[in-house]
């Protein structure tokens, strides 16, 4: 019951904190930013990078996108600079995908340690960002919906895994996920979403059903691929900054990974609309 008591407690901050911060387009900068950090603390460790080049490049990534792209204070278009990132991080998302079903471990040499590091951690986090800042206007909500279809598919797939899963989803990786889980918590997250979309005039219905099966598919990537990371590195947590829960990265993997591909979808709907 303490145990309980104390993952409810760390859950409740760490949500009134962001939700707190989408108030404030400011404060949510801030606080995207102190998130990422930690978050690229904690995925540092898990792949043994040493020295400060990661946190140099992701500050500096952060810093260009928030004051270039969302604010145009450039003469350089802004959205060919997010173009080239958007392709980049894909790509590097799906190679991840890749290494998930084709290696034992995922490889990491030097190269592809700030490879990840830049455009699978540093850029999620930029990618958040513009989705709150969709067309240089602050929306917060969606990217606020975007974390609701995260926590409604996470919990629905935890406890319909718990009480109901008996096939195993990826066993090598993470040995509770499983099949019913996964579709539980891609139910639910469809369901949700039509809850999103009657208090939310950003987007219809239908856009919303879509997200919450890009959120709830490649979420749940996310999660196996710092799974995977964390069975590499010996550890349970990515870290230890949210009692009962662990580390913050095990909180945001699914949101990370999904991000690039929600805005992506979002720029499509803004296209053929």
């Amino acid at each position: 019951m303490k145990e309980l008591s104390i993952r409810a407690i760390s859950g409740a901050v760490y949500v009134l904190l962001l939700i707190g911060s989408l108030y404030f387009q400011i404060g949510l900068v801030i606080t995207l930013i102190l998130f990422g950090i930690i978050s690229l603390m904690e995925y540092s460790k898990l792949i043994k990078l040493k020295g400060f080049s990661q946190y140099i490049i992701f500050v500096i990534l952060y810093g260009l996108f928030w004051y270039i792209c969302l604010y145009n204070t450039h003469p350089f278009d802004s959205n060919e600079a997010i173009n080239i990132l958007l392709v980049l991080t894909i790509f590097v998302n799906l190679i991840l995908i890749k290494d998930l079903f084709t290696f034992k471990k995922i490889p990491l040499f030097e190269t592809k340690r700030y490879i990840t590091t830049t455009f699978y951690l540093s850029s999620g986090f930029v990618f958040m960002l513009l989705i709150a800042n969709f067309q240089n206007i602050f929306t917060p909500l969606l990217l606020l919906g975007a974390f609701i279809l995260v926590w409604v598919n996470d919990s629905a797939a935890y406890l319909i895994g718990k009480n109901f899963g008996k096939q195993k989803l990826f066993p090598s990786i993470s040995p509770k996920k499983t099949v019913e889980g996964f579709l539980g918590g891609l139910f639910f997250a469809c369901v949700a979403s039509y809850f999103i979309a009657i208090y939310s005039e950003m987007l219809n219905s239908t856009n919303w059903l879509i997200m919450a099966i890009i959120v709830s598919v490649l979420g749940t990537f996310g999660d196996l691929i710092e799974s995977k990371f964390k069975r590499q590195a010996g550890v349970k947590d990515s870290g230890v900054i949210m009692p009962g829960h662990g580390g913050l990265l095990d909180r945001l993997d699914s949101i990370i990974f999904a991000a690039p591909f929600i805005y992506l979808f979002l720029r499509i709907v803004n296209y053929v609309s």
